[in-house]
C-alpha cells in the first residue's frame, strides 16, 4: 500500500511537471513580435534608400566639401574640423547607415526576395553605397559584412571593393534587363522606373572607374549612362512645414543646432568656390562667354540659417545623388584624355547648354542673370579665353572640364574625390583651391573609421591610419 501510494505521488508529480513545462515552454516568445521573414520585401526598401541618402550627402560630404574649399567652418564642431580636428566619432553615423540602413536590408533583399525590379534595386543600391564608402574610408570591410555568423569581419581593400561594387552594378543592370517594370512607390528615388536605375548604374559604374583612374572603362559605361537631367537619382526633400528630418540635410543641421556653424560665405569671407563664382575676385571663372551671377546667388549660403538660404540648401530643395551632368562630364573628360579636345568638346558644351536652360537653378534663382554660350576648340587654343597662359589645348580644356565639376559637384562627393585622384598625377589639371582662414596643404586624403567598429572589431586597426593617410587609388 505504502509503495502504491508513492506510485501514484510519483506519477501525478510527472504529470504536473511534464504539464508546466508545456505551460512555460515558450513564456520568452512575444507572440507580437515581428520577424523579418513577415515583412514584404519591398518594405524594405525606402528606410535603404534613405540610410544611403545619409550615407551620400551627410555629415561626412559636407566635411568632404570644407576639404575641397567649397565650404568653411566658422565654428564649434565644424570650425575644428575645418582645422583638421577630426575624430572617429564623426563616422559614426554614416558607418551605420551603410552597414545597418543600407547592406543589410539590401542583400535580404537581394538574397530573398523573387521579385526580380527589387532585387535589381537592391544591388544597385548596396552598390552605390559600397563604392561611395571605399572612396570615403579606403580599406572597408564587405565580403564578410552584414553576416550575422561573422561577428568581425575583415577588412577587404578599396581596389577590390570598387571592382566588387562594379560588378555588383553589372549585376544589377542585368536583373533589371530580364525584370518586369512596374510602378513601386516605396522606391523614393525613381519610383520603379528600370530605364531610369539601369542608366544610372552605369553611371556609378562611369563615377567608380575614373575614381580607380581606368578612363577606357568610364567612357565605356558613361556611354550608356544617365542621358537627360529627367533621369537624375535625387533625394525630394518632403513639401510640407514640418523641418523634423524630411528636408534638405544642409538645411536641416543649420536650422538646428548647427546653426553659425558651416556654410560658404559669411561676414565678407567667402570659400574658394563663391570666389570663384563671383565677377569681382581674382579667382573668377566668368569671362566673354561665362556669366556666374545667377548660380552664385543658388550657390551661396548663409551659415546662421534661415530664410536666406532659399537656394541649394532650402528645406525642399532636392539634391543630386547621380546626374546628368555628371555623366557628360565623366564623357567630356575621359573622350579628351582617350582622344582628342573636339572628341569631350561636345559633353561639355552639353552641360553649358543644361546650365543655360536653368539647370542647377531652383525658382527663386533662375530669372537672375547667367550665360553659358557654347566653347569651341579655338577658346582652348594659347591665348584663347580658355588658355590665357598658353598651356598645351587639351591641358586648357580638362582644366575647365574639371572646374566644372568642381563647381556643378558642390552638394556631392565630387569635388573631394577629384581633389585626391588628380592631386599627384594631374596637378595641370586639378582645381588649385586653398582653405579660408583654415590650414593648407597637407590637404586629408580620406576619412577616419568610426569610433564603433574599432572599437567592436578585432579585424579593425588598432588605430585609424589618420586623414592624411593616402588611399590605394590615390597613392
Amino acid at each position: 500500500m505504502k509503495k502504491l501510494i508513492i506510485k501514484s505521488i510519483l506519477i501525478v508529480g510527472l504529470l504536473v511537471a511534464s504539464s508546466c513545462e508545456s505551460i512555460v515552454e515558450d513564456i520568452n516568445s512575444n507572440p507580437n513580435d515581428i520577424l523579418t521573414t513577415d515583412v514584404e520585401d519591398r518594405l524594405f526598401l525606402t528606410g535603404s534608400l534613405l540610410a544611403n541618402v545619409q550615407l551620400q550627402l551627410g555629415h561626412l560630404n559636407r566635411i568632404g566639401q570644407m576639404y575641397s574649399g567649397q565650404l568653411i567652418g566658422f565654428s564649434s564642431l565644424y570650425s575644428n574640423i575645418y582645422g583638421f580636428n577630426l575624430s572617429t566619432a564623426e563616422a559614426n553615423s554614416e558607418w551605420n547607415a551603410l552597414y545597418v540602413g543600407v547592406m543589410t536590408n539590401m542583400r535580404k533583399v537581394s538574397s530573398n526576395s523573387t521579385n526580380s525590379l527589387l532585387v535589381g534595386i537592391a544591388q544597385i543600391v548596396e552598390a552605390h553605397a559600397a563604392g561611395t564608402a571605399a572612396s570615403i574610408w579606403g580599406d572597408i570591410p564587405y565580403t564578410e559584412a552584414a553576416n550575422p555568423e561573422i561577428s568581425d569581419p575583415v577588412f577587404d581593400g578599396q581596389l577590390s571593393v570598387y571592382n566588387a561594387a562594379i560588378s555588383l552594378l553589372d549585376q544589377g543592370i542585368a536583373t533589371l534587363q530580364a525584370a518586369s517594370g512596374s510602378s513601386l512607390s516605396e522606391d523614393i528615388y525613381f519610383g520603379g522606373d528600370k530605364d531610369k536605375w539601369i542608366a544610372a548604374a552605369y553611371t556609378l559604374k562611369a563615377r567608380f572607374s575614373l575614381h580607380k583612374k581606368d578612363y577606357a572603362a568610364a567612357a565605356t559605361a558613361a556611354a550608356n549612362g544617365i542621358s537627360s537631367a529627367s533621369g537624375d537619382m535625387r533625394f525630394y526633400p518632403k513639401e510640407s512645414a514640418n523641418t523634423s528630418g524630411d528636408k534638405n540635410l544642409f538645411f536641416t543641421i543649420l536650422e538646428g543646432s548647427r546653426a553659425g556653424d558651416i556654410g560658404n560665405s559669411n561676414a565678407g569671407v567667402d570659400s574658394y568656390l563663391i570666389q570663384m563664382l563671383d565677377s569681382s575676385t581674382d579667382l573668377s571663372r566668368n569671362n566673354a562667354k561665362t556669366d556666374e551671377t545667377a548660380r552664385l546667388g543658388y550657390y551661396r549660403i548663409d551659415s546662421s540659417g534661415g530664410s536666406a538660404n532659399d537656394g541649394i540648401i532650402a528645406g525642399t530643395e532636392p539634391q543630386n545623388l547621380v546626374t546628368y551632368f555628371e555623366n557628360e562630364l565623366i564623357l567630356a573628360e575621359t573622350k579628351a584624355r582617350n582622344g582628342s579636345l573636339t572628341d569631350g568638346l561636345t559633353h561639355l558644351n552639353n552641360v553649358r547648354a543644361w546650365l543655360s536652360g536653368g539647370g542647377h537653378l531652383n525658382a527663386n534663382h533662375i530669372g537672375n542673370t547667367s550665360k553659358y554660350d557654347a566653347y569651341e576648340a579655338a577658346d582652348f587654343a594659347a591665348g584663347g579665353i580658355e588658355n590665357e597662359d598658353s598651356v598645351d589645348p587639351t591641358v586648357a580644356f580638362l582644366r575647365e572640364v574639371i572646374e566644372e565639376r568642381y563647381v556643378s559637384g558642390f552638394g556631392t562627393h565630387m569635388a573631394y574625390n577629384d581633389a585626391r585622384r588628380l592631386r599627384k598625377s594631374d596637378a595641370a589639371y586639378a582645381v588649385p583651391f586653398t582653405l579660408v582662414n583654415g590650414p593648407n596643404p597637407p590637404y586629408p586624403e580620406r576619412m577616419p573609421y568610426a569610433t564603433n567598429e574599432l572599437n567592436s572589431n578585432e579585424n579593425a586597426p588598432a588605430e585609424d591610419p589618420g586623414i592624411f593617410t593616402k588611399t590605394a587609388v590615390n597613392q
